[in-house]
């Protein structure tokens, strides 16, 4: 249903009718994010929203001690600035750019615009927002009571999830600052996933070798997300993950 003829994806996006697509595509600009930009402060009042389209971006909650930790990421099957949506215009998370590349930016007035005079947009946002909040659910619970290991084998799976190859670009020190773990903790896992033949790992960059065993050795929780993702958003995300994951 690709209208905007030959245009980058976000799956949210692809996802509405031919009339309402019409009406937002001249509004929507592709802008560059690169990794670790900050899209959005806490606090702050978001001026636009932004679709995802091969970058990715986590929300991140900071402690006063200068700390953080990952509670959501959104890759081109969301978008950033649920607070609009839900009235609240600001939010206690910051949105932070985990791996770099494009994102379609639509300014806030014309979000709400939208949101306010159609029920498309606002039909398919409302079942987006469930599959982030089971993704902040399942992410808490993840933290407080599976494994290092498990973690990191959850957190890899969902940015492939969200990317078209298996090489990562992270250090252990941001997926330290994701997870709220120890740097320690995830150089001891990566380790291990490296001598298992699992991973590939040199500096900065992570290559996924064995998708496959990776997922045997996370926790369930991946596959509540992933399960939830599929079942609430269009039906060509999980067939674009299959066609993935076939030719890993």
């Amino acid at each position: 249903m690709s209208t905007y003829i030959n245009s980058p994806k976000n799956l949210l996006i692809d996802a509405l009718c031919l009339e309402t697509q019409r009406r937002l595509f001249p509004h929507l600009e592709v802008v560059h994010l690169e990794m670790g930009e900050v899209i959005a402060e806490s606090g702050d009042v978001m001026k636009n929203v932004y679709f995802p389209i091969d970058s990715i971006v986590s929300l991140l909650y900071d402690t006063r001690e200068g700390n953080s930790t990952e509670i959501s990421l959104v890759g081109n099957e969301g978008f950033v600035g649920i607070a609009l949506f839900m009235g609240g215009d600001s939010t206690p998370s910051r949105a932070v750019v985990q791996s770099a590349g494009n994102a379609y930016r639509l300014s806030s007035r014309k979000f709400k615009e939208e949101l306010n005079q159609h029920g498309d947009l606002q039909k398919l946002m409302l079942r987006y927002i469930q599959s982030l909040f089971t993704q902040m659910a399942q992410t808490a619970v993840c933290n407080r009571h599976h494994s290092i290991n498990q973690q990191l084998c959850r957190f890899l799976l969902l940015m492939l999830d969200r990317l078209s190859d298996n090489h990562l670009l992270l250090t252990q020190e941001l997926i330290a600052n994701m997870l709220g773990v120890r740097r320690e903790g995830v150089t001891d896992a990566a380790g291990k996933l490296q001598k298992l033949g699992i991973i590939e790992y040199t500096r900065g960059h992570i290559t996924v070798l064995d998708r496959a065993e990776l997922e045997n050795l996370t926790c369930e929780c991946y596959t509540v997300v992933k399960q939830e993702t599929d079942r609430l958003l269009p039906q060509h995300h999980l067939h674009q993950h299959n066609i993935y994951r076939q030719s890993a």
